[in-house]
């Protein structure tokens, strides 16, 4: 019979990795995260509720060594500082770790490049790498960004996924190894979301249980697509979405928007509503009221800035580029005649032009020329998500989405939405951040934006789960024709 399986999460963020294993029957042994404001979220979420009765908990943690840290089940560390750790280490070895996870920075690595100091990126990978070695685990999940697995011919070098491939499997007693490339989407979550994934398989539990491992990418697919795709690789989760049902950006936030308050939700919201399954008891008894919905502060705009949002709302419904209101575009409309812009407007645009609120915008060509020339933007990033489909990959910078129906960005909690986490798990610490202070602060946005989905990570964590129940049963069989 197997017991939760034991799992350690590297790089962990505020936590979406690890709270898709929990909810798939892995209880975790401890996490680690350098930066204090992803940390608090996961302390928060996984540890103990940080609120007014708790006085300065979070600090006093921050304040106790590695190992008092693991003790409690967060290391707000580099992980070098763990590495240090020998007796830890030995300890971790020698209890029997079932699981190392997480997403290491990989952009620089190399395998040439090992011992090159001046570069972090790469040294926090083979910082991942050593840990497993020193610890064993027999299960190990690296995963990163859908770019991870394109080759850099321009430097005559293999893509940093593919290098990472060949270490882990010669690292520590060997792993065979299955690449993935898996989205979101097709495992619950209504987000398009591609991210690549390394599952290595200790070399002692491959052969007990004759496990299976291609070099090639194996790429998800919705579940009615999956046999037309080809063999799912022993290691890969099987998908649980058809097409016809894929999560829409209605589903995930649509019971979010006054106009819709009241009215049945999706099923995808009020389970995520509703969800409490991968809370402890000591963290469900402090958790908000059912229904009750955290981190949805809506961000205050300018009139310009919501008109424009209210603008491109409009554009969207007619079928027209919001490239309109960008600089870039207007100069060249310019360059063609002094009506340049109208004219183009005219040719794209249906009048009147009118919000999805009803708030008529523009009645003429020229009326609404003179209007973009003033709600002009350098930005090209910005667009409208529409209701009807997955939302495409949540980044950490909130400006780029506008509300399919409000002049507005979206909130913390619509994001998290998409992403899947349920409404129960809270982000900590100031919402958003800008300039310098993106290189070291990690805001709610962020965390959100980093995380690994949950229904992403519950998906992988079930395969492993039963891939770890198969080798314990076979075990629990040879032990009885020994006895």
């Amino acid at each position: 019979m197997l017991d939760r399986p034991k799992y350690i999460d590297l790089f962990a963020g505020c936590g979406g990795l690890s709270l898709g294993l929990e909810q798939a029957g892995f209880e975790l042994r401890f996490a680690v995260e350098k930066s204090p404001m992803a940390a608090e979220t996961f302390y928060h979420n996984f540890v103990r509720r940080i609120g007014p009765d708790s006085g300065s908990c979070f600090s006093q943690h921050l304040s106790l060594t590695v190992g008092e840290q693991a003790g409690q089940r967060l290391v707000v560390r580099p992980l070098s500082d763990v590495l240090n750790e020998k007796g830890l280490l030995h300890e971790l070895k020698e209890e029997g770790i079932d699981l190392v996870a997480g997403g290491p920075p990989c952009q620089g690595f190399s395998l040439a490049g090992r011992r090159n100091p001046s570069d972090e990126r790469n040294q926090l990978a083979w910082q991942f790498l050593d840990f497993v070695e020193a610890v064993s685990p027999k299960v190990v999940l690296i995963e990163n960004v859908a770019g991870m697995q394109q080759d850099f011919r321009k430097h005559g070098s293999e893509a940093a996924f593919g290098q990472i491939h060949k270490a882990l499997e010669q690292t520590g007693l060997g792993y065979s190894v299955q690449p993935m490339l898996l989205n979101a989407m097709h495992f619950g979550a209504a987000q398009h979301r591609p991210r690549v994934m390394l599952v290595g398989l200790r070399s002692d539990i491959y052969q007990t249980i004759a496990a299976t491992v291609s070099d090639i990418l194996w790429r998800s697919s919705f579940a009615d697509c999956t046999k037309l795709a080809g063999n799912v690789p022993f290691l890969a989760p099987t998908t649980s979405v058809k097409i016809a049902d894929v999560r829409t950006v209605k589903d995930a936030i649509a019971d979010l928007s006054p106009a819709n308050i009241g009215k049945r939700r999706s099923a995808y919201a009020k389970e995520l509503a509703t969800d409490r399954s991968w809370m402890r008891d000591s963290i469900r008894q402090f958790a908000p009221r059912r229904n009750a919905v955290p981190n949805h502060q809506q961000r205050s705009h300018s009139e310009k800035v919501a008109l424009r949002f209210r603008t491109y709302q409009a554009l969207w419904e007619c079928g027209a580029s919001s490239e309109l209101l960008t600089y870039g575009y207007q100069a060249k409309a310019l360059e063609e005649s002094p009506d340049g812009l109208k004219q183009r407007i005219a040719k794209l645009v249906t009048f009147p032009l009118v919000g999805p609120d009803g708030v008529v915008i523009a009645k003429t060509a020229a009326q609404a020329a003179r209007l973009f020339k003033e709600l002009a933007t350098k930005k090209h990033s910005q667009r409208v998500l529409p209701w009807d489909k997955p939302s495409p990959t949540v980044l950490s910078i909130p400006d780029d989405f506008v509300h399919p129906a409000e002049p507005r960005t979206m909130t913390v909690r619509e994001l998290a939405r998409f992403q899947s986490f349920p409404d129960a798990f809270e982000f900590r610490g100031k919402e958003t951040t800008g300039g310098i202070k993106r290189r070291t602060e990690v805001p709610q946005y962020t965390q959100v934006g980093n995380a690994v989905p949950p229904k992403l990570a519950y998906a992988v964590g079930k395969r492993l789960y039963e891939i770890l129940a198969m080798e314990c049963s076979m075990e629990e069989s040879t032990d009885f024709e020994i006895a």
